[in-house]
């Protein structure tokens, strides 16, 4: 079997240094290293792939030609190295924190307020999965494994110890010329509904409510999550059902406006945080779970068990 061609990382990291620096003196300085130590390892390098990748000068080192075309690639694979780090294990002075929440809490509800705990939490990076179906919460994929998860439904789907944020409040939104269009409830009949299949509360529930509504006359068009569906709505394709407070940043940036002629309902599920199922519940951990819950106590809606 051959000898491999991928060299050693760290003399990738004198080659690098070198080369910014064009001085293996220099090099050694940053590197904490010697000259004498620096000016092996390139020539170990150079070995390493047969070809030489710097000129010695009497006061410089200067790159060769293949050694210009090489330069790129190492930095960049030097550079990916250490993003992944720092994203996976942080620094010593930062703690990483991972959290797995149903998608649309994500986007509508924790995403604009992410930036305050962290600007009051300096030490503490929150690092985010998503996920829409109960199920996606208990088969953990690798890399994926979770401090904390926020998942959506009832409370028999959930460890003991899952706590209840809160529910939601379901009305009907549109673009603001459709919405007012909409001069009755039986009106509602002639459009497009965009319906999330995996929510328990819908248009039925809410169509139920509204005198006039006919649901058997209306075209649903079925897809798998909530910012989908106010987006479609959002390009002038049909209804959709906000989901407040979860979806409450998204209409606003949507630029959606509530159906008034359309009734307002309480979803029969709710949000709740547990501790994820693969590691004991750290320092930081445990500060966002406080965080969170302090934030769910403001919320005035759906509070309906």
């Amino acid at each position: 079997m051959p000898a491999s061609r991928i060299p050693s990382l760290n003399w990738l990291r004198v080659f690098e240094a070198a080369a910014q620096t064009e001085s293996f003196a220099r090099a050694a300085e940053r590197l904490n290293m010697s000259a004498a130590a620096v000016s092996q390892q390139i020539k170990a390098l150079e070995s390493h792939l047969g070809r030489e990748l710097f000129t010695r000068e009497a006061k410089r080192v200067v790159l060769t030609e293949v050694g210009r075309s090489f330069l790129p690639a190492v930095q960049q694979s030097l550079y990916s190295v250490e993003t992944t780090a720092a994203a996976l294990f942080g620094t010593r002075e930062e703690e990483q924190v991972t959290i797995q929440v149903v998608s649309i809490l994500a986007i509508g509800w924790l995403a604009p307020r992410l930036a305050a705990f962290e600007a009051a939490h300096p030490g503490i990076r929150i690092n985010m999965n998503t996920a829409n179906l109960v199920s996606d919460f208990r088969t953990i994929l690798p890399g994926r494994d979770a401090d904390l998860q926020i998942a959506f439904g009832s409370a028999t789907d959930f460890p003991e110890t899952a706590e209840r944020l809160f529910g939601e409040t379901l009305y009907a939104v549109a673009l603001p010329q459709t919405a007012e269009a909409i001069g009755s409830a039986d009106a509602v009949n002639r459009h497009t509904l965009n319906e999330v299949a995996t929510h328990r509360s819908g248009w039925h529930q809410l169509l139920s409510a509204s005198q006039g509504a006919d649901i058997g006359l209306c075209r649903l068009r079925m897809v798998d999550n909530t910012p989908l569906a106010l987006s479609l709505s959002a390009s002038g394709d049909g209804l959709a059902l906000a989901r407040a407070p979860a979806t409450d940043f998204m209409l606003e940036k949507f630029g959606l406006a509530r159906i008034k002629q359309l009734a307002t309902v309480q979803g029969n599920q709710h949000y709740y945080l547990f501790a994820g199922q693969t590691r004991p519940l750290r320092k930081g951990a445990a500060r966002f779970r406080d965080w969170l819950m302090a934030e769910a106590r403001q919320i005035a809606v759906g509070d309906a068990p």
